[in-house]
């Protein structure tokens, strides 16, 4: 089957890799409907995180379930389901406790995932889910096509923006500053006008994105930056700054971003991926009561609340696919991405 592997910085390349077997009794084999590449992968892509070796890439993906090991009881074959961008089993105490991220006998695609040795990356044709029961949602069928963006947001963007706005502890009538453009950004703003809030700026410079940022609930934008920007969310609140401020990128300047546009005693929701180095200001937190949390987003404990909203149209997070490719075209998507000439990108097999 095909699959993409990662090479070395900006050289991603889809190859024939061996088909994924059964191995545990836990696990599922899942074949693709559609995967996509994530924010977060464009770090190897760029060699801020190293690539010693060739390896499988990817870790977002919705798909039809061909295969069960004989343990598993909950997923069944032919269900369409969502994959989340790591592996659990939604049973431990960590995963109980709302943090699946870290989950006890779980993993991340590509990498070990403690129970069955190696996982799958998720861009390919097919895919062995380890602890299947635990990681897939199962989506009620049927499913049209025209639901696959959606469906495939709420593996990784649309709970991770929801996550931000969760942390940040958005409600009914605050206003909130979204630091990023990107597709959690995007899927943030979201997050924040389903949980209520009804001053929502967009700090965004890319006119394609304003314009979704919009049609997502934004009712601001700030295309200023630094200082400027801490003044100008400032001036859009009543000088004191946002009650909410959600941090989707994951650099030292987006952190400062954030936490400078916070108001006293208001709160920053961080899910950017820390690769880009940000700090926390410790005493410029305590003098203002500024409050920070959030972290890697355990989305999927979100899916089975955000899929209905979904399906129904309420929300609309599979807008931030702008750009589809066949996953002969990945070189060309992570590309697209990294030059930001697409906002993110949905892959076919």
């Amino acid at each position: 089957m095909l699959a993409t592997v990662i090479h070395a910085p900006r050289d991603i390349r889809v190859e024939t890799v061996a088909d994924p077997v059964l191995s545990t009794g836990a696990d599922a084999i899942v074949k693709v409907v559609a995967a996509c590449v994530c924010g977060s992968d464009l770090w190897p892509y760029r060699g801020v995180t190293p690539t010693h070796e060739p390896h499988r890439i990817g870790h977002e993906f919705i798909g039809v379930v061909e295969a069960i090991g004989e343990e598993v009881t909950v997923v069944a074959v032919g269900d369409f389901v969502i994959a989340p961008f790591y592996v659990c089993d939604n049973t431990c105490a960590n995963c109980r406790n709302g943090v699946s991220t870290s989950c006890l006998n779980g993993g991340w695609w590509g990498s070990d995932d403690r129970v069955g040795g190696f996982a799958d990356g998720g861009q390919g044709e097919r895919v062995r889910v380890p602890l299947a029961d635990g990681t897939l949602v199962v989506v009620p069928g049927p499913v049209g096509d025209d639901e696959v963006p959606g469906l495939l947001s709420l593996a990784d963007v649309m709970g991770t923006g929801h996550h931000a706005a969760v942390s940040a502890g958005v409600s009914a009538g605050d206003s909130v500053a979204v630091v990023g453009d990107g597709a959690v950004g995007l899927c943030a703003i979201i997050a924040s006008k389903r949980l209520g809030a009804t001053t929502i700026i967009a700090m965004s410079r890319h006119p394609e994105r304003q314009a979704l940022a919009r049609r997502f609930g934004a009712t601001h934008i700030v295309e200023e930056r630094g200082a400027e920007g801490v003044a100008r969310v400032q001036e859009l609140t009543g000088g004191i700054g946002a009650d909410r401020v959600l941090e989707c990128v994951g650099t030292k300047e987006s952190m400062d971003q954030a936490i400078r546009s916070t108001r006293p005693g208001g709160m920053v929701g961080y899910v950017g991926a820390p690769n880009g180095g940000p700090e926390l200001p410790v005493r410029p937190l305590f003098n203002r009561n500024v409050g920070v949390n959030g972290g890697v987003a355990p989305v999927r404990g979100y899916i089975e609340e955000l899929l209905p909203d979904v399906r129904s149209g309420a929300i609309e997070p599979g807008l931030v696919f702008d750009l589809e490719l066949p996953l002969a075209e990945a070189a060309e998507a992570y590309a697209a991405m990294d030059e930001r000439r697409a906002t993110k990108v949905l892959l076919r097999p």
